[in-house]
């Protein structure tokens, strides 16, 4: 399944995303996004966001 383009995501939105660290393992974390962090309107691995709790990562899915 190909990353939500960055003109889907906005800040409130609860998304899945997956962290640097967990990129070998594709754990993925479910949290609210504060901020978007890429500039670009898609990304081949995801856009970067940040979470409402500091958390960074790229969005893999929407929560629905």
């Amino acid at each position: 399944m190909a990353a939500p383009p960055r003109s889907a995501l906005r800040p409130g939105l609860r998304v899945q995303i997956i962290e640097k660290h967990n990129q070998r393992t594709g754990a993925l974390t479910e949290g609210v996004i504060a901020r978007i962090l890429t500039k670009s309107a898609r990304h081949p691995h995801g856009i970067k966001v940040m979470l409402e709790d500091g958390r960074v990562g790229r969005v893999q899915s929407i929560d629905l």
